[in-house]
């Protein structure tokens, strides 16, 4: 009877790390539909980090030999710094974590081969997954962090300009800009809150799940959480390997995010037209016209509106990857990296762009003004006025219609009608209503928590101001991560214990 183990194969960057009970190699087409590399190779830093906790805490509990473990971790140290310096192209290899063990054979022997000791590639990914978004969160909330302190600073700017408010496009009531442009503050703000959100939920460390049940090996997963700076440890085999709710919830909050930049680069694209002119965008942020030279197009701004669909599609597509999917792990969750790495991508250019194009933009406050006129914006306070003097609101409203008529009748604003007009209309109206009507007047009315009046909107701003140093205080505590810094140090300690959090 032939050995059943036979020859052992050859080393190589191309070997798999599975393949004893199989005859043969895979059909080449389907070994290029199953590879992930093209895609998960940009996990490589993740995945090395990772493999260096892991055999850190393998040398450090017994697992394997002390020196063997550092000669791995020093290994793969080398690797780290050469695929950063553009030295070690990642190629050959059915995905990124075979890549870095073939690598670490071609450099250490055999040594290489005592690395996935107590782990599985089932709760490695999911440790690289969530190492990477939670660096990418902290990106992210930096970015939006500065849009929001560049729509601040462009609110305070301009703290004086009222602009129409409009609801169904049409003319409603004068805002200031600033509690225009603040509202997307606010927006943003929450954003950030999203993505605080799923950091915390993100920063669980599955690795020590194994395949799916867990490990017989006296594996000390808190050690490795301690290397890799996670807060908390996944506390069951199965979940931590087959659950993605994390990639769910952040490309999620990236959703909402780029929907709310896509309704602001919406309104820049509206403000920028000849009908609008309210704003001018800097020429390094606009595009010209293959045909028609006098075009300035806020080609920009019409593509994070676009990409904004495509953050939405990649929230779908995790959604149904996951749909339906039996514990525990299947490979159909090698298909979520594309949709996370699309989101992170199309996010983080989306909040560069928006901060470019807004940084400089040119507030025209002479076409601001000239659309002041002629939307009777006024109206309201005419009716609030009549309401608070006794009259029904329904009833004031009607009248307040009549006196809208007229005026658009006879080619005047509200405000240039005479005392003596309105109480034609109601002897509840006098010369104070003419005031109220003015864009100025309107605006200094609404007082209430929240609302358009100078002093309300610079309450905002010292609230937006808090909120601010608020959430960059949380950027600034969150942990270094000691396996990253170690990185780079020569040689490594296999004795002792990591230094906690």
């Amino acid at each position: 009877m032939p050995d059943a183990r036979g020859p052992r194969k050859e080393d190589s960057v191309t070997a798999r790390l599975w393949g004893g009970r199989f005859r043969g190699e895979p059909d080449p087409q389907i070994a290029a539909f199953t590879t992930s590399l093209p895609f998960d190779q940009r996990l490589y830093r993740a995945d090395i980090l990772g493999s260096i906790a892991h055999a850190t805490m393998l040398g450090r509990s017994g697992i394997i030999a002390p020196d063997e473990a550092g000669r791995i971790v020093q290994g793969l140290r080398e690797i780290l710094g050469e695929v950063d310096a553009g030295l070690l192209k990642i190629e050959g290899a059915e995905d990124i974590h075979t890549f870095v063990e073939s690598a670490l054979r071609t450099r250490i022997g055999d040594a290489a081969r005592r690395l996935h000791t107590a782990r599985s590639r089932n709760d490695q990914v999911a440790t690289d997954l969530r190492f990477y978004l939670k660096g990418e969160i902290v990106k992210i909330v930096g970015r939006t962090l500065a849009l929001q302190q560049v729509l601040l600073a462009l609110a305070e700017a301009h703290s004086s300009v009222i602009i129409p408010g409009y609801t169904h496009l049409q003319r409603a009531q004068p805002v200031l800009l600033s509690h225009h442009l603040l509202a997307y503050v606010w927006m943003l703000h929450r954003d950030v809150g999203r993505f605080r959100d799923a950091f915390a939920r993100t920063d669980a460390l599955p690795l020590g799940a194994a395949a799916l049940a867990g490990t017989s090996y006296p594996i000390d997963p808190q050690l490795v959480a301690d290397l890799l700076g996670f807060s908390s440890l996944c506390e069951n085999s199965l979940d931590a390997t087959a659950d993605r709710d994390f990639a769910v919830e952040f490309v999620s909050a990236a959703a909402t995010l780029m929907v709310h930049l896509s309704r602001l680069a919406g309104e820049i694209v509206l403000w920028a037209t000849a009908e609008f002119g309210f704003v001018e965008l800097l020429d390094a942020v606009a595009a010209g016209s293959s045909i028609m030279p006098q075009k300035k197009n806020p080609d920009a701004a019409e593509l994070v509106r676009g990409k904004a669909g495509r953050v939405m599609g990649d929230l779908v597509t995790l959604l149904s990857i996951l749909r339906g999917l039996p514990l525990a792990y299947n490979s159909d969750l090698q298909e979520d990296k594309e949709a996370v790495f699309d989101a992170v991508d199309s996010t983080n250019a989306s909040l560069q762009a928006m901060g470019l194009i807004l940084h400089g933009i040119r507030i025209n406050t002479e076409a601001i003004a000239a659309r002041l006129r002629g939307g009777f914006m006024g109206a309201t306070e005419i009716a609030d006025d009549l309401a608070r003097r006794g009259m029904p609101f329904r009833d004031a409203h009607e009248l307040v219609g009549r006196i809208v008529l007229y005026a658009q009748e006879q080619g005047r604003e509200l405000w240039e009608l005479t005392p003596d007009e309105y109480r034609e209309f109601s002897p509840l109206l006098d010369a104070s209503v003419v005031e109220a009507t003015t864009p100025a007047g309107a605006v200094a009315r609404k007082r209430s928590h929240g609302g358009t009046a100078p002093e309300r909107v610079q309450e905002q701003v010292q609230a937006v101001r808090g909120a601010l140093t608020e959430n960059l205080s949380w950027l600034a505590s969150l942990p270094a991560v000691p396996v990253e810094r170690e990185a780079a140090a020569p040689g490594v300690q296999p004795g002792g214990r990591a230094p906690g959090r």
